[in-house]
């Protein structure tokens, strides 16, 4: 009898002890994107614009360098040595780079997502990816996202304001997210968590949505429940687009 009790309690509080972990992951996710938000602001201070979402991105460019946003980003994130011994002359997937692209960065990766270990086909892992524009109601051509390839964005360039614009998501568990890579990028395509596993989307491990990264620096998450046209709408800089509260 007493055996039979204490299975039921096990049964009623694991998962709420379960609750609790995945609270404290997305607290942490979410702060990992304030601090992507802050590194993003102090990179605009310093260059008068955001860095380019990706450069000399490939098929476009047969030799294509395709250095993501994210590594540009990595002094402004207390990741001074890192930057430094990256050759940016080189390819991020050049034997120079090879090393030095297989560091593992804890503010790029988000603590739901399962993992055996912190990179992704022998480079290190990002769950996050800078957002392209929309492609939910337009073809996105040309793109209209903060983060696009080979154009670095202004604040001023962003006309539909900074707090209802996303600079930076989760796509969590894409085969190509690497924080040097610049594959990093993606045109938001369907609803929150329901994209195909060979689309970059926004996509997390959390129940019910994701955390997103605004140009005015706040980490918010997004439900999945979202309205489609509210989230093209925050995926463009200067659509113009009326965006009611969510």
């Amino acid at each position: 009898m007493t055996i039979g009790i204490i299975g039921v309690l096990v049964g009623l509080l694991l998962p709420a002890v379960q609750a609790v972990r995945e609270a404290a992951r997305r607290m942490q996710c979410q702060n990992n994107l304030h601090q992507v938000g802050i590194a993003l602001h102090h990179y605009h201070d310093v260059h008068s614009t955001l860095p380019a979402g990706g450069i000399q991105p490939r098929p476009f460019w047969p030799d294509g360098k395709q250095l993501a946003w994210s590594a540009f980003l990595l002094p402004y994130l207390e990741q001074e040595t890192v930057h430094e011994e990256i050759d940016f002359n080189y390819a991020f997937d050049h034997p120079v780079n090879e090393s030095i692209a297989a560091t593992p960065l804890s503010v790029y990766m988000c603590p739901s997502t399962p993992r055996s270990e912190p990179l992704n086909r022998g480079l290190g892992a990002t769950d996050y990816g800078g957002i392209y524009g929309e492609r939910i109601v337009s073809r996105n051509d040309p793109p209209s996202g903060v983060m696009i390839y080979d154009e670095a964005m202004r604040f001023r360039d962003i006309t539909d304001g900074l707090s209802g614009t996303l600079a930076v998501s989760e796509d969590a568990g894409f085969p190509d997210g690497q924080w040097i890579n610049a594959r990093n990028l993606f045109d938001q395509g369907y609803r929150i968590n329901k994209a195909p596993a060979f689309e970059n989307d926004i996509r997390s491990f959390h129940p019910a949505g994701a955390e997103g990264l605004f140009a005015d620096g706040s980490a918010r998450f997004l439900d999945e429940s979202m309205d489609l046209r509210v989230l093209a709408a925050i995926c463009t800089r200067n659509g113009g687009e009326v965006v009611p509260n969510f």
